[in-house]
Parts: structure tokens; sequence; C-alpha cells
């Protein structure tokens, strides 16, 4: 099964997504016929290259093994890249290749942007986090000790390679994490303005058993809907002015978790998830959803397994993480929460509302 999905994002750039099951025979010659004309560095993570270096024809000489990890997402790997491209003599019209989850395809991405001001570059996401997310949109974006995706920059691949076979070697912890993202989209899809009679909440409900068994038609249904969801926002906001901000539910407390945890304990959709039971409570408790959307809302998390945090961190370790956040301004800290079924709004909170927000 292929589905086949584009991104426009102007006049002059848009991109294809392919999103299939097909063997990686044929994926080989997909991703040949689409570079044939080019030189390759191929960033791919050390799990992905250790499961499918075997099943993919790339050169070990073009690859560059990314050690796993949120925290190899850092400058010193990003320089890393920016010399073996280098020296294999990449010039602009070369391309560089993510193979593996978002953090590679982050570094990655971000690599091929400022390599001699842009290149060409290709997306293969092996997580469903990944697929369902970071994969598309061109954000891209190292980290620093004290803060996530802090540096970078909004650059568009040429194309994505969605494939779900690689998501049967996915252990059950990193398909979790995928799922959280594939959540989120349930709360904002109003939000989205793309037109269609999929209504992502209920079949999320129905589907359930079949989307942990990880069905493929399943897989590929959600996945593709999430990035007709995702396409939609970034078609009309690219650089994250304005509509774009709602793929931020849940991520204001997530991220700050998984800084505070330097991330060892948190996966980034694990994190999130937790971050939109808290923003539910918080529009529930200020009138914001009803208590029936409330319940319902709270039924569909737990429904797939996730249970609120109990909060257990220094509200001032979180708050000043969230208050270097990206998203936050000079006084108050940018929160995306509900305000209607399947719908999200901005709001500001001072720093001593996020406090007493945050109490148990």
């Amino acid at each position: 099964m292929r589905q086949t999905l584009k991104v426009k994002i102007d006049d002059t750039n848009e991109y294809m997504i392919d999103i299939s099951d097909s063997s990686f025979e044929e994926l080989n010659k997909e991703i040949y016929e689409y570079t044939r004309t080019q030189k390759r560095l191929v960033v791919m993570s050390k799990k992905v290259y250790k499961l499918y270096s075997q099943d993919l024809n790339f050169s070990d000489e073009e690859i560059f093994i990314l050690p796993d990890g949120e925290r190899e997402k850092n400058y010193k790997n990003y320089l890393k890249i920016m010399h073996r491209a280098f020296e294999l003599g990449l010039t602009r019209q070369d391309v560089i290749i993510a193979v593996g989850g978002g953090v590679v395809g982050d570094i990655a991405g971000f690599a091929a942007s400022t390599y001699m001001r842009g290149i060409d570059f290709i997306q293969i996401p092996t997580t469903l986090l990944a697929a369902v997310d970071s994969s598309v949109g061109g954000k891209t974006a190292i980290d620093l000790d004290f803060s996530k995706n802090i540096i970078g920059t909004f650059y568009q691949p040429k194309k994505v390679f969605i494939n779900i076979n690689f998501l049967k070697t996915l252990d059950n912890k990193q398909f979790m994490s995928g799922l959280g993202e594939v959540l989120k989209y349930a709360f904002i899809e109003e939000n989205c303005g793309y037109d269609s009679q999929f209504f992502l909440f209920e079949y999320l409900t129905l589907c359930c058993d079949k989307l942990l068994n990880k069905e493929p038609l399943t897989l590929i249904r959600v996945i593709e809907y999430c990035l007709n969801l995702k396409a939609s926002v970034v078609s009309k906001d690219e650089k994250e002015a304005g509509l774009r901000k709602i793929l931020n539910l849940g991520h204001t407390l997530g991220h700050a978790l998984e800084t505070v945890t330097k991330y060892n304990k948190f996966t980034h959709g694990q994190a999130v998830v937790y971050g939109i039971f808290f923003v539910l409570e918080w529009a529930y408790k200020h009138e914001y959803i009803t208590y029936s959307y409330y319940k319902l809302s709270q039924e569909l998390l737990t429904k797939y397994g996730f249970s609120p945090l109990k909060m257990t961190f220094n509200p001032d370790k979180l708050i000043e993480v969230m208050k270097k956040d990206k998203k936050s301004d000079s006084e108050n800290i940018t929160l995306i929460v509900p305000c209607n079924k399947k719908c999200v709004k901005e709001i500001k909170l001072t720093p001593i509302d996020m406090e007493y927000a945050l109490k148990p």
C-alpha cells in the first residue's frame, strides 16, 4: 500500500511524502532514482545502522553514524557532520539524508541548511514520532544544555520517505512516544483547516487495539491523516508566526520535563502527553472546556496507557526552563490550551500563575 502527500509551502517550494509498506528493495530503488546524480552523506542513528545497514544500499563511506539519544543533538556532532560532508566533497548540488528518529532528522537537517548555505535534504524517518511529526515541516535544530532546539532553522526537505517496515523493530517505549504525538493531533484537528470526513479523535478511540498492535493499514491511515493536518498548518504558517503554534500543544511542560531530567527519564512523546494532561486540567479549571470534553479527552489518553504525571519536580526549575523556551517572551510563558472540542488557543501565563498551576 502506498499513499503520497504534497506539502506546499508556496508557489516555488513544495515536496512529496511517500508513505508505504513496500520492501526495502523497493525503497532502495526509490532512493537511488531520486539521488542518482548526487553525492550523498547519510546521517544514521547507531541503532538503525545495526538493524538495517544490510537492508539499505548505502556504502559505509557515505554513512555518518550518530550515537543514540537526545543529548547527541549537540554542536560537537553538528561540526563532525559538517567536516564529514566537506571530506566527501559535497557541493551545493548534493544531498544529506537523515535515516533515524527525530534527533537524526533535526541535526542532519540543520547541517543541510547551513552547509554551503543550504544543500538538498531528504528525510527517512524510522520511528513513529519522526514519521508523524519531525520529518515534515522543516524545523531543524540542535540543543544547548539548558534548552531544547534553541539553535535551528526552518529548512524544508526535498523528499520524505516513510516506510512502516522500520516500525516493526521499534520497542514499545519508543512506539508509545510516537503515539503521544499522534494523540496530540486529535486535540487540534479543527484548528488545522484540513477539510476531511475523517475524524481523528473518534478514529483513535475506535482503533486503539489495531494501532497498539501496529496493524499496517491502520498505521498508514493514521500517519497519513496526521501529516495532512500538519501539512495544512505548515502551508499556512511555515515559520510559526501564528497558526503553527498549535502544534506545540503539551510541549511547554513537556520540553521542560525533558530538560530538567537531562533527557534520561521521559521520551519526548511521553513528556508531551504529560503536558497535555496538564493543560486539560488547567483548561477545565478555568472553564475553557466543558466537563464532558475534559472527561472524553482524559479517557482517550488513558485508553492508550498514559496517565497524568505525579508532580514531584521543583516548579521553580521547570519555570526557569519555560522562561527560556523560544516560544515565550521576556515576561510570560506561552501555553497552548484546549478551548473547545478539538480546538486550542494560545494563552500567556506569568511565572507566578504558572507556579500556582504546577502545584499538586
